[in-house]
């Protein structure tokens, strides 16, 4: 139970980290999207804290985009 609370919260605050890089540029998530050339729906999923292999490629993708 603990490791699975644990992981929620890093899900969480990775969520929190993207979605606040990306009011700090004044981009939407299909923009998002769109630069690093990946379907709106899994980058959602991605940001949302997907741990699939392809979300986990997208959220790297997303980190060197925003500078995280």
């Amino acid at each position: 139970m603990t490791e699975e609370v644990n992981l929620e919260a890093q899900a969480f605050s990775v969520k929190k980290k993207i979605k606040s890089a990306l009011l700090d540029r004044d981009m939407s998530q299909v923009e998002l999207s769109q630069l690093i050339k990946e379907n709106a729906q899994q980058v959602n999923r991605a940001i949302a804290g997907d741990m699939t292999p392809k979300s986990k490629e997208i959220r790297n993708k997303i980190y060197r985009v925003l500078n995280l």
